[in-house]
């Protein structure tokens, strides 16, 4: 590093899994493309990746983006957890844990979590991480000492900085990232989470834990499956494929009749509607940095995806917004009880699934603590 100070996540990040390539969403970008698209700079300095994304391909991509770019001009956060390693794909359910029982013991987490760390910053071409992150963890992941003492001894060994969680892929995991905090906060400085005004809930259940924790967030899926870039409308044609295909039937259109609600403010602000939800995310403490997926959609209506990354280099450093814009777009936006979430709920029976199991007193105990009703705030009414 040569005496130079390494840098924290900034305001905003690029993540690998924009530009269609290693996630399905919208057109994928070329290669050179995609490789200026994630290149860092003075605005945009940030970049965050996953080791399963593309099986290690978007890792590669990455260091192809990083070359000729000087180590502490650049906050690069990696993400492990998944093993494709040794795992089988279990078609779109993707890769399992590493903490899958049929692939290993806890004698064994700590070896798994060395190895691909070390394969991820080889195909990153940079020898630490800033930040890594355990990456969308089953309910062992959340609350093993091992799998945490295993985190904390690449931290020592100088692999990375920081460390930090990625709940995921889907929505929830409330309880168990709050228990979680509670359990390791002493290790975890950051926390990937999503939340947007589009989707409050069930993120912001999560943030006065974090706070306490000293945890700091990232905020991820901050543009709605690509409604705040403003360019995909009622009709859109979504590719073959494309992950929003999943969302129910109409999503479009209601997002759309509540981003026009929340048009006003943003223009009272100079704002541009992605750049509306970022503030939006950054008002609420602890959110410290905000990471959109940028996107290049197909149809008459698209932009290109160079302009979307303008406009979060553009994100202005102060916090435009009142308290009052803050809590009307809250209200605008509100999708309490809108969907199944994932993780520990209520509403699970039979044994645990990789993503969803049922509540235990240590649960219970959490949501007592943190005035979070189950039945109330964690099931799907609508």
């Amino acid at each position: 590093m040569d005496g130079r100070q390494p840098r924290d996540p900034g305001l905003a990040a690029l993540g690998t899994w924009s530009g269609g390539r290693f996630m399905h969403f919208g057109e994928p970008l070329d290669e050179d493309r995609m490789v200026a698209l994630l290149r860092p700079d003075a605005d945009l300095y940030t970049v965050i990746t996953a080791d399963v994304y593309g099986a290690g391909a978007a890792d590669s991509l990455l260091g192809a983006a990083l070359e000729g770019i000087r180590r502490d001009q650049v906050c690069v956060v990696g993400a492990i957890g998944h093993d494709f390693y040794t795992g089988e794909r279990a078609g779109a359910k993707g890769f399992p844990r590493f903490t899958d029982p049929s692939l290993r013991g806890p004698e064994d987490y700590a070896g798994y979590l060395a190895m691909a760390a070390e394969r991820s910053l080889e195909r990153c071409g940079v020898d630490q991480f800033d930040l890594l992150m355990l990456h969308n963890p089953d309910r062992i992941g959340y609350t093993s000492e091992t799998v945490w003492h295993g985190m904390a001894e690449l931290r020592d060994r100088g692999l990375t900085r920081l460390l930090g969680v990625a709940p995921g892929p889907a929505n929830g995991f409330t309880l168990d990232v709050i228990d979680c905090f509670e359990r390791f906060g002493a290790l975890i400085d950051w926390a990937m989470l999503i939340l947007n005004p589009l989707e409050p809930w069930p993120g912001e259940l999560a943030l006065g834990a974090a706070c306490a924790a000293g945890v700091k967030v990232i905020a991820r899926v901050v543009d709605y499956g690509g409604m705040f870039h403003d360019d995909v409308v009622p009709g859109h044609p979504f590719r073959a494929g494309d992950h929003r295909m999943f969302r129910p039937a109409g999503w479009v259109e209601q997002a759309r009749e509540r981003i026009e609600l929340m048009r006003t403010i943003a223009q009272r602000h100079g704002l541009t509607m992605l750049q509306l939800a970022c503030a939006w995310d950054l008002a609420h403490e602890p959110v410290a940095c905000v990471a959109p997926t940028l996107i290049q959609e197909s149809g008459p209506t698209a932009r290109p995806v160079e302009d979307k990354r303008a406009e979060l280099a553009a994100l202005a450093q102060s916090q435009p917004l009142t308290a009052a814009d803050v809590a009307l777009i809250r209200e605008i936006g509100d999708n309490s009880g809108c969907m199944q979430l994932k993780g520990a709920v209520p509403d699970h029976v039979g044994e645990d699934l990789p993503d969803r199991w049922s509540l235990r007193d240590e649960h219970l105990d959490v949501a007592a603590r943190w005035q979070i009703d189950p039945q109330r705030d964690l099931l799907a009414t609508h």
